[in-house]
């Protein structure tokens, strides 16, 4: 995902707010943006529930 300076700023700063990896909010939406245009998004869910399961990325 190409974000700019201010938006990476603004995701790490409310990232650190929260208590959330940044690279693992990434992540999420870089699969959301990969199932987005597919005719069936049969499988999204279980992408993203293994994204959260996984233990890199997460919270500092």
């Amino acid at each position: 995902m190409n974000l700019s300076t201010e938006d990476k700023r603004l995701l790490e700063e409310l990232c650190e707010q929260h208590g959330v990896n940044p690279d693992k909010v990434v992540k999420l939406l870089d699969t959301v943006r990969d199932y987005e245009f597919k005719e069936r998004r049969t499988g999204v869910y279980d992408a993203l529930r293994e994204i959260l399961k996984s233990s890199s990325g997460s919270a500092p």
